[in-house]
């Protein structure tokens, strides 16, 4: 008589969306990793939890479509069991298991000791910053408060994640200790809205004092700042840039859309002269800033006359870094009640316009830095170059350096001098000095 084999099970963890999914992946996997549970990123296993986002019509398309196909591996045994969690499965719960029933089960964002407990795992409250990190050893994410309380018409967030909530500075202290221990050198901090930080807790905004907590962790050596709301910045924070070198010059406050109407109506709770002001001393403070921002073309409402002012402001301010999407119609937000008016085809010529100008800008501001030198992390090698980012650079988004590996050899992970020899728009060739 065969008796059948116990199989141990293999848990892959499949992250779609942004920096603050990677996050909550990582945390996952080191609660399951405590568990004694074998875990793995985006590898081959038997058992799949898809950290999903529902963000915008895209990424809730691309979620949806990764849930199909690992149930679709189910109905052919590949795999036992799929699980989801995350944005989507916490704002479309209801439609998800009616169109998608073959999910063993959904869960929330809040939901994380539920999703344990169906992995055959408890939920350990003793872990302060335990994390399996996914990104290369020499960078992490550092989730310093997690929701939101902004009113912006467009966005979905706080129907997925709920109010703002800072997490307390001693606690991010350890985490950035534990991450330091294991090798990390550069501490991204994300949340949906930095600015706000410590307001909840300490009733006051604290980013300053959490950023003097963090430079004192030893092994750390850079610290980017990440999704920043222009409304209420605390200003406290430039002196602390300035004053630590730790600190990089370098900040991501998404700013949307520059005209008034539009501002007003995205419920922004500022103006094209208070936002334009913000970032005159942003850089009357820390000249050497880059700033990145983002920006949506196609809201509803806007006229060739605000896309010009957009266009126009984007010319003049001249950002170091910047993104530009397309307005998405999401259901349940307050932009929801208005008319989606502005055609596709005439979001994405916008779009393309603003990516165009801000090319020619990159362009620009990289010829000056022909000859100069910089300090950079080299993150990969990828074919024939070591691939760094400067202290103005964040992963993924922003310009590269590239080192000709067949003449000099860099350590991946660490630190090196280099001179930039030649630029194009977002790239920068450049030698070790």
């Amino acid at each position: 008589m065969r008796t059948k084999t116990l199989k141990k099970n293999k848990i892959n963890v499949v992250t779609l969306g942004c920096s603050k999914n990677v996050y909550d992946s990582e945390v996952l996997m080191g609660q399951l990793k405590a568990n004694n549970k074998e875990v793995v990123h985006e590898e081959e296993g038997n058992i799949v939890v898809i950290n999903t986002c529902g963000f915008i019509a895209n990424a809730k398309e691309e979620s949806v479509n990764t849930i199909l196909e690992y149930v679709q591996k189910k109905e052919e045994g590949a795999v036992d069991k799929v699980f989801v969690t995350g944005c989507l499965s916490e704002r479309y719960k209801p439609d998800l298991e009616e169109e998608i029933p073959d999910v063993d089960q959904y869960f929330g964002t809040t939901e994380l000791p539920g999703l344990l407990k169906a992995l055959g795992a408890d939920y350990k409250h003793e872990l302060i910053g335990e994390r399996l990190t996914t990104t290369p050893k020499n960078y992490a994410y550092l989730k310093i408060a997690e929701g939101c309380d902004r009113p912006c018409s467009f966005c979905a967030i706080p129907l997925m994640r709920g109010k703002h909530k800072s997490t307390p500075i001693e606690e991010l202290v350890v985490e950035a200790e534990k991450l330091a221990a294991e090798g990390v050198k550069e501490l991204i901090l994300i949340a949906q809205d930095l600015t706000y930080y410590g307001l909840d807790l300490y009733k006051e905004r604290k980013l300053a004092d959490l950023l003097r907590a963090l430079v004192k962790v030893e092994g750390i050596e850079w610290i980017r700042l990440h999704y920043a709301f222009p409304t209420g910045f605390p200003m406290d924070v430039l002196e602390v840039m300035k004053q630590e070198p730790k600190v990089c010059n370098y900040i991501d406050i998404p700013l949307q859309h520059i005209s008034d109407a539009i501002l007003k109506s995205m419920r922004r709770g500022t103006t094209k002269a208070k936002t334009t002001k913000l970032i005159e001393d942003f850089r009357a403070a820390v000249p050497e800033m880059a700033i990145r921002t983002t920006l949506i073309v196609g809201y509803p409402g806007e006229t060739q006359e605000d896309f010009e002012t957009l266009r126009d402001w984007v010319k003049e301010i001249r950002f170091e870094r910047l993104g530009c999407f397309t307005y998405s119609h999401e259901e349940n937000t307050h932009a929801f009640n208005l008319e989606d008016d502005v055609p596709e085809e005439v979001k994405m010529e916008r779009a393309n316009e603003i990516m165009e100008i801000q090319s020619q800008i990159s362009w620009e501001l990289n010829q000056q830095k022909i000859g100069q030198e910089f300090r950079v992390v080299i993150d990969r090698k990828e074919g024939n170059y070591f691939i760094g980012r400067t202290e103005f650079d964040s992963p993924d988004v922003d310009n590269e350096v590239l080192i000709d590996a067949s003449k000099f050899y860099l350590k991946t992970g660490e630190y090196a001098n280099i001179k930039v020899y030649e630029a194009e728009d977002f790239d920068l060739y450049a030698e070790p000095v």
